[in-house]
């Protein structure tokens, strides 16, 4: 994820799978630890077939050291999909 923003229109997969990534780098245990969740809610939140509620994104997102960012559809290049 490093500095580069994820746009998106709806669909979460691109977000999510990055996170998964992030995850296994900085470890579960070690998000989960920093997040208040526990590794089972964690890994849960983060399965392909995970349905997060937004506090435990915004929870995880954190302990990885990134925060969500709200951005005016307007503002986003056209080229962008």
């Amino acid at each position: 994820m490093a500095n580069t923003p994820i746009r998106f229109s709806g669909d979460t997969a691109a977000l999510m799978s990055s996170l998964r990534v992030v995850s296994r780098v900085k470890g579960v245990s070690r998000i989960a630890e920093t997040s208040g969740l526990t590794r089972k809610d964690v890994q849960k939140a983060l399965s392909e077939n995970g349905n997060p509620q937004f506090g435990s994104v915004n929870a995880i997102m954190h302990a990885m050291g990134y925060r969500l960012i709200s951005q005016k559809l307007s503002s986003i290049p056209e080229s962008m999909p």
